[in-house]
């Protein structure tokens, strides 16, 4: 039986200067995430929508998720196949493109794995467990447009 699994998050903004949005120069995008057991995150908008950079934008945050969610389906695969991984870096690259009208998408995510694993007659294996991780990952197949992978593995 397929199970289904709910979420919930809390997003508080902290932005009010005093005169809330009574123009678009007078707030900041200054948010906080929650969820119930877990620290804080201290978001904003990206710099060039007048966000703060020291705090996690929800573009970063999105690339994160797919890059999380396709590196733990990457590690139970090679548990399954019997390959060790012993460290596991992603540089995540994602290109979005603001439309003339305003809003914008993401037309590119672009996962850079660079793993290390024990086993040297495996790493053709555990490169080619990049696609099927992608099949499986929840984020990435939520997504509407293409997960470029590009594995790097050594022993």
């Amino acid at each position: 039986m397929k199970r289904l699994h709910q979420y919930q998050t809390t997003t508080i903004w902290i932005g009010n200067q005093g005169t809330g949005t009574s123009s678009y120069a007078d707030y900041l995008r200054d948010h906080i995430f929650e969820a119930t057991g877990k620290a804080s995150l201290e978001g904003s908008a990206d710099p060039a929508f007048r966000g703060d950079a020291t705090r996690w934008n929800p573009e970063e945050l999105f690339l994160n998720a797919i890059s999380s969610c396709h590196m733990l389906w990457f590690l139970h695969l090679c548990a399954d196949a019997g390959i060790t991984v012993i460290e596991y870096i992603d540089h995540a690259n994602g290109i979005m493109n603001e439309l003339e009208a305003g809003g914008g998408h993401f037309s590119e995510v672009l996962l850079n794995p660079m793993v290390t694993i024990l086993e040297s007659n495996k790493t053709e294996l555990a490169n080619s467990l990049h696609e099927a991780a992608g099949k499986k990952c929840f984020i990435a197949n939520s997504c509407n447009f293409p997960i470029k992978y590009v594995p790097q593995c050594k022993v």
